[in-house]
């Protein structure tokens, strides 16, 4: 007798699906804009509250649908090619063997303690996130935690929660975070900027906290049972490390060196971010020179260089895609001229509200809206002039509804496919219907979490 099973549907299906659903929108919900204009004191372009006006339905045809699907890449260009070329180069020096290297002498130093490794990792990139805003910039670590994670015993999925798990919750529970907290209480005219540090720091040990003991209990599941792994069976191709041949591997001198390019492209790349404003561009052309050089000190000719670039390249082609695809969902709502009627449509009931129900309302708005205007930044500019004078009607701080916005901003960047987390999901190789399905049970624990914080703040005026 044949077992039937239910079958997620493809990546591709899902975020088609999604493409179909907005375009549905441009025909369904009334076209509308606020009007904008440029703040000298942020230097940003902000909505101006209560301009928000119906203008003439722009509905997407059904041709214009799959061409969105191009427009959507080209659009998403920049991230797209900076998915190529960091994990191409972090490809090419795991041809080398220099990680597995450094790999095998780290299971060496944690033999039967390997679980350690996981609170010490995601408490670091928590504060990476939470003190300067990292979050892009620890890409480039992702190939290395998930051959990290699958040699000791666990599995993709732990690798990538030591990465980005950790970042993202110290980047949503942020307490210096230039990109969210700096950014929205500038907005917000709160004077001086960091205001609430003590409580932000609060929030930040319990829900980092969380996201570490989430990821220890599963990790010691598939220990136990590695047929529990999500992704069991899942061939991750050269991410794939054993671990004996790991344990009985030596640094050689050249594997040293190259390990030392490594480090010094690290520390080159936290300068570059917190100093001279880096980017995609430059994060990028940094992880080329640190690919070329530690491929010509492994031996590689310039020609073998070139081909394991695009024996990389290749790898990575089906996440790259993903990218540009779910852009495609924006770029209608964009041309639909539906992403403001959707913002104002949210925000204006919560005038209504009671002061703590509205600010419940705001969280929930802000984690909405995440899905439209994946920018924390944007997403500021957007939401924040309408949000802080709303604050003042309710009888709640500006900085409680700044609160509301980095949770809502920042917790779901892991969660909805119109994020970054495809492109965490495609260098990784973790399908996005399983990592949803290790999240989302923990997002909804989070959830309920963040709205005892915002209740907390509201009701014992913490900020």
């Amino acid at each position: 007798m044949s077992e039937r099973k239910s079958k997620v549907p493809h990546t591709f299906v899902l975020l088609f699906g999604l493409i179909v659903l907005a375009v549905i929108g441009t025909y369904v919900l009334p076209a509308g804009q606020f009007d904008r204009a440029k703040d000298e004191r942020t230097n940003r372009t902000l909505v101006v509250p209560g301009t928000y006006h119906h203008v003439d339905q722009t509905p997407v045809s059904p041709f214009n649908t799959f061409i969105a699907i191009q427009k959507g890449m080209v659009d998403a260009g920049e991230i797209v090619f900076f998915v190529f070329l960091v994990y191409a180069s972090f490809f090419v020096v795991l041809q080398t063997g220099a990680l597995h290297a450094f790999i095998g002498w780290l299971l060496r130093l944690l033999k039967g303690k390997e679980i350690l490794a996981i609170p010490v990792f995601m408490y670091t990139f928590a504060l990476g996130g939470a003190i300067f805003g990292m979050y892009e910039e620890t890409f480039g670590f992702i190939p290395l935690f998930v051959g990290l994670a699958i040699a000791m015993g666990y599995d993709a999925i732990v690798g990538v929660s030591m990465v980005c798990f950790g970042v993202a919750m110290g980047f949503a529970a942020a307490f210096m975070n230039p990109f969210t907290v700096g950014i929205a209480q500038k907005i917000a005219e709160i004077d001086p900027l960091f205001q609430g540090m003590g409580f932000r720091i609060a929030c930040w040990l319990v829900m980092v906290s969380m996201a570490v003991l989430w990821t220890m209990r599963y990790a010691k599941k598939i220990k136990q049972d590695p047929t529990k792994s999500l992704v069991y069976g899942l061939d991750m191709g050269s991410l794939a490390l054993d671990h004996d041949e790991l344990v009985k591997s030596h640094f050689r001198p050249k594997d040293k060196a190259i390990l030392a390019v490594v480090v010094g492209t690290v520390v080159l790349l936290v300068w570059g971010v917190i100093e001279k404003g880096w980017y995609f561009d430059e994060i990028a052309g940094l992880f080329l020179i640190m690919g070329f050089v530690s491929g010509l000190l492994s031996g590689m000719s310039p020609s073998k260089l070139a081909s394991c670039y695009l024996e990389g390249c290749r790898d990575i082609v089906f996440g790259a895609l993903v990218i540009g695809l779910s852009r495609g969902v924006l770029i209608v709502m964009r041309e639909g001229q539906i992403i403001d009627t959707v913002v104002n449509g949210l925000a204006q009931p919560l005038s209504n509200f009671p002061s703590w129900v509205g600010a419940e309302g705001m969280l929930v708005v802000q984690t909405l809206i995440n899905f439209f205007i994946p920018s924390g930044s944007g997403q500021a500019a957007t939401t924040m002039p309408i949000m802080a004078p709303l604050s003042d009607l309710l009888g709640i701080s500006r900085n409680t509804a700044v609160l509301a916005f980095q949770f809502g901003d920042g917790f779901s960047n892991i969660l909805w496919p119109t994020t970054l987390l495809p492109v965490i999901c495609s260098i990784s190789k973790v399908p996005i219907e399983k990592w949803w399905k290790y999240f989302v049970p923990f997002f909804l624990l989070l959830f309920v979490v963040q709205m005892v914080f915002v209740w907390a703040a509201v009701a014992f005026n913490l900020l």
